[in-house]
């Protein structure tokens, strides 16, 4: 992994966490964090995030 899919790795990882606080807060709906996760996986194509991309959101 060079610097650069480091840097978008980690811009993922930070992205979706937060986004998936916002959904345990009830902020967002399932529906919004999905589509925040499809619009940052184009962004930043994260090599190791795409492999948590489509977690079960029933849990959360």
């Amino acid at each position: 992994m060079n610097d650069e899919q480091f840097r978008n790795e980690m811009l993922y990882q930070t992205t979706m966490r937060l986004a998936k606080d916002l959904l345990k807060q009830g902020v967002i709906n399932k529906e919004e964090y999905r589509l925040i996760d499809t619009i940052f996986t184009q962004k930043y194509s994260p090599s190791l995030g795409c492999l948590f991309s489509d977690i079960n959101l029933i849990s959360i």
